[in-house]
């Protein structure tokens, strides 16, 4: 039987997303090497991983014999710059969320990747959750009927010290708390109930006033185009940590609730002459030290990219659905 060839890694960016990524490709593949901006941090990340480092972007994207997918953890606002920097010295390319911090980058993402003929990959590790896939075949299947309503609830946790680095809370660097905090759930909100026509914002900086440039906490008002009207409540006030993350549907035929910190539990269903069945236990949130993020399948993200290198299969997460999640964002945010 023919063994398929490892899958090789680089890195850009190594702070502490950068940590989960290292973890799955030191167990699916080979991590060849790493670089930041912060030489020293590099170097120690390297060290941690038994890969090498490098002090340039240059030096590192020069590796193209020995390196095949090149992993951006770096900063938002640096992930458009990196990914097509990447594609033009030939490697295919897993982005870290947010895609970009505007659509108008995500649209250049998608066009040197075409033009170079190379895979974009983007982390949409929600899609994975066990209730989240029950859901998703549930509604493909036709089983809720008509989509009425839904809410979406945000409750986390970021304190100050979340905010002390040099990008977060930066507007041109950071985005907003709906990029940084809360794409996933736009992207699931997307994913499972389509495109959205129309939107009515309120948002404000309640807790987080000094150096923070944008809000942390909001509601949207959205209008689909499937007719369904729903809301948005995102916050990270939530005292001491986060709290919750979940979608209520009310439909024609059921009514469900993903619900859990992460949209990882399956709390409530009533569906016409059907049960939907989630057996598989998921994945733990990402732990980040002083707060935790959503769900870890970084797991299924890798096994996809490494079937579609080695087997030919399709890309699970689409990246124009990415790109769709950033200007949904962006709809909300000059709404």
């Amino acid at each position: 039987m023919e063994i398929a060839p490892i899958v090789r890694f680089g890195i850009i960016g190594c702070g502490k997303i950068a940590c989960r990524h290292a973890q799955q490709i030191s167990e699916k593949g080979l991590l060849v090497g790493v670089y930041d901006i912060d030489e020293t941090k590099a170097k120690a990340f390297a060290e941690k991983y038994n890969t090498a480092y490098y002090s340039t972007l240059e030096a590192l994207l020069q590796n193209k014999n020995i390196i095949d997918v090149i992993v951006v953890c770096s900063p938002n606002w640096l992930h458009a710059a990196h990914t097509i920097q990447a594609f033009d010295a030939g490697f295919h390319v897993l982005c870290e969320k947010p895609m970009a911090i505007s659509g108008k980058d995500c649209g250049a993402m998608l066009h040197a990747a075409k033009l170079n003929q190379r895979h974009l990959f983007v982390v949409k590790q929600n899609r994975f959750n066990p209730p989240v896939m029950a859901v998703k075949k549930a509604i493909d299947e036709g089983r809720l009927g008509r989509i009425f309503s839904f809410q979406l609830s945000c409750f986390w946790n970021r304190t100050e010290e979340y905010y002390r680095d040099n990008w977060h809370g930066k507007i041109k660097e950071d985005g907003g708390t709906l990029y940084t905090q809360f794409s996933h759930f736009i992207d699931l909100l997307y994913w499972l109930l389509g495109d959205v026509r129309e939107v009515k914002v309120l948002k404000k900086n309640l807790a987080h006033v000094k150096g923070v440039e944008f809000e942390d906490t909001g509601v949207v008002l959205f209008d689909m185009f499937n007719g369904a009207i729903g809301t948005l409540n995102y916050s990270v006030n939530s005292y001491r940590k986060n709290m919750e993350g979940s979608l209520t549907i009310i439909a024609e035929s059921g009514t469900i609730k993903i619900g859990g910190q992460y949209l990882n539990r399956l709390d409530y269903q009533e569906i016409n002459n059907y049960l939907i069945e989630v057996q598989e236990v998921g994945n733990q949130s990402n732990d980040y030290g002083f707060y935790s993020g959503s769900m870890s399948n970084h797991d299924k993200v890798y096994d996809n990219i490494i079937n579609v290198l080695n087997n030919g299969q399709p890309v699970y997460i689409n990246a124009q659905d990415a790109m769709k999640t950033v200007e949904i964002i962006e709809k909300i945010y000059t709404a």
